[in-house]
């Protein structure tokens, strides 16, 4: 007992910590894990959680896929998937079944696996894995289409690899129970306990979609009963057939996501951070489960297959599902190099190595080294060369973070304008059409429509944009916008106009339930109305060695305020009434100021100056 406690703390701290170091270095989270489990299992032998778990290993990581599964069916929207093109449909069906095939090919007679464990291993090679791609797409900044075809190819082929893997391991469960039987008598059984679970799974989702509107659960028993159901319809319908209770957590995540239950919206951040526990948790219990002898199987073959992997089965998969199709050659080419490997497709295989090792195949052995492997080489490879790949094959974004703006204002368009000049990707989102003009009369990007809309969620894509300011003239609807999207964007990364009551007002809006309050004063949305409306501007100041903060200070009005400075890549640091950014060389200050009032002698000066220009000689 003791052992076990000892060990799921360990587990608990190296797995949050990766992901912690991997935060603030920007390093792959996923490597970071990867090696904290090898040390802490084969290397140094501090845990060994077959010791500690002994059969309650495989049952705990075959839940933990469950949840982990079905929370990537809860991200698959097919709605939003309609936007996303015919690319990504292709790749979904077409591409699936030739990654599939080809994937099996290169690992029977590439990698020398045997023939069944070649071709559970080449279904789960068909993931590519969000938690991967999404944070990389993020770092690059590639264009949108390119962009939006990789996130959505890793969003459907998630829980479509582990089908996969679930209907290639039936298989040859079934063959190996009955070796004289003929594939129609393997076959239908399969295909009707597939169904079986399928209806669980969907009956499982309506049940939740319709319950949970209707106030029949309270809201702190929602997330525990989700999850009870979840793990329920995963054991029940591995009592109709030994993992089917894959396809049925999946087939209830794919349901929900596309039923409209609002209160789901509720409990994505609790979803989100069981996510974050179970990979963190199975990914290290996985390595640190590794055996130097395993590793004993890695031999010249296995280095081919994952040049095989890179450079034949992707691109071949790729070209063949793409042909004929609108999207240009360029882009083919990016998506043919792009495609990382991440936690679910170790998650799978470590669990159907367990299972391949029951039925007798000895080279289920190695898929959990190979899987590791196979992670490692292309967030390596994809990781390191996609900014070269996309600026060669010309399909790179705009590399400046990008500043979403709530609100259509005559600040808010000011500073939008001021945001513009210095080549900062900027759009400003509002409802009203109207208050829209002066955007459309300048030049800006804008975008018409509600921003807490689901339907703004398929239409707009908001991974360019890294900093968000809520600025209407209502500051709890600023507050709601600023809370909606903390968890995407960063609670540290929304900002709004500072609430005009004090501090101790019991009316005011909890600290909690806001963004950060732009300015050190926490100027007000009537603040800078009156302000603006009484001629006050933006104005920029860059710092150098010779010309700093302080001096800057001085140059300005004595009443104006900092509101953010512009680091030389694009970063913006916002000044609040909490925090103020540490200024240095090469920033640029943007302040918000009152005109500058021009003294008898300055205008007396200027005068001078104008009537000189005119009498000197043409």
């Amino acid at each position: 007992m003791e052992e076990q406690a000892i060990v799921i703390a360990l587990v608990g701290v190296l797995g949050i910590g990766a992901q912690w170091i991997a935060w603030r270095t920007g390093w792959p989270a996923i490597v970071l894990m990867l090696a904290a489990g090898f040390l802490a299992g084969p290397v140094f032998g501090v845990f060994d959680p077959e010791h500690a778990f002994g059969d309650l290993l495989e049952p705990m990581v075959a839940i933990g896929v469950a949840l982990i599964l079905f929370e990537g069916g809860l991200s698959l929207d097919l709605r939003e998937l309609r936007h996303a093109g015919a690319g990504v449909v292709r790749l979904a069906t077409l591409g699936v079944l030739l990654g599939w095939a080809f994937g099996s090919l290169a690992g029977f007679w590439v990698a020398g696996l045997n023939w069944p464990v070649a071709v559970l291993f080449g279904g789960i090679l068909v993931v590519t894995g969000p938690t991967v791609v999404i944070p990389l797409l993020r770092q690059s900044s590639i264009q949108t289409r390119p962009a939006s075809i990789l996130k959505w190819e890793a969003i459907v082929n998630d829980p479509t690899g582990a089908l996969c893997a679930v209907i290639a391991y039936e298989y040859f469960r079934k063959v190996s129970e009955f070796p004289d039987a003929t594939i129609f008598e393997v076959v239908p059984p399969l295909i009707i306990a597939a169904i079986v679970a399928g209806l669980i799974g969907y009956a499982a989702a309506a049940v939740i979609a319709w319950a949970f509107p209707r106030g029949v659960v309270p809201e702190y028993l929602k997330v525990p009963v989700l999850l009870t159901t979840v793990i329920a319809v995963f054991v029940a319908s591995n009592q109709i057939e030994h993992e089917a209770g894959l396809l049925a957590v999946t087939v209830m995540g794919i349901a929900l996501a596309n039923m409209n239950v609002s209160s789901l919206r509720s409990i994505h951040p609790f979803k989100q951070n069981i996510a974050v526990i179970l990979v963190s948790g199975i990914f290290i219990l996985l390595a640190s489960s590794l055996k130097v002898e395993d590793l004993a199987y890695f031999n010249w073959r296995f280095g081919l297959f994952l040049l095989a992997l890179l450079f034949i089965v992707r691109p071949a998969t790729i070209l063949i599902s793409l042909a004929f199709s609108s999207v240009p050659w360029n882009e083919r080419l990016f998506l043919a190099w792009i495609a990382p490997r991440g936690i679910v497709l170790v998650a799978i295989s470590g669990l159907f190595a367990l299972r391949l090792a029951e039925l007798g195949y000895a080279d289920g052995n190695v898929l959990i080294g190979l899987s590791f492997a196979v992670v490692v080489v292309t967030i390596v490879a994809h990781g390191f060369t996609i900014d070269l790949v996309a600026k060669w094959l010309k399909v790179k974004g705009a590399s400046r973070p990008g500043l979403l703006i709530v609100g259509s204002t005559p600040w808010t368009i000011a500073l939008a304008e001021q945001m513009h000049k210095l080549k900062t990707p900027v759009l400003v989102v509002d409802p009203s059409w109207q208050r829209l003009s002066s955007a459309r009369q300048k030049g800006l990007p804008f975008y018409h429509g509600e921003i807490l809309n689901e339907a703004t969620e398929h239409n707009l894509d908001l991974t360019p944009f890294q900093v968000l300011v809520a600025a209407t003239d209502n500051e709890a609807y600023n507050a709601l916008v600023c809370n909606e999207f903390a968890y995407e964007i960063g609670r540290d990364s929304v900002y709004q106009l500072g609430e005009s009551a004090g501090q101790d007002d019991h009316r005011r809006l909890p600290d909690s339930l806001r963004g950060r309050a732009l300015f050190e004063s926490g100027f007000g949305v009537e603040d800078v109305n009156q302000r603006q409306t009484d001629g006050w501007i933006f104005r920029q100041t860059k710092l150098s060695q010779e010309f700093r903060y302080a001096d800057a200070q001085a140059k300005l009005p004595e009443s104006a305020h900092m509101l953010l400075l512009l680091r030389e890549g694009g970063t913006m640091r916002f000044f609040t009434h909490a925090s103020r950014p540490e200024p240095r060389a090469g920033d640029i200050i943007i302040s918000f100021s009152p005109p500058q009032k021009i003294t008898a002698e300055q205008a007396a000066a200027k005068n001078a100056e104008k009537r000189g220009s005119k009498a000197q000689p043409a």
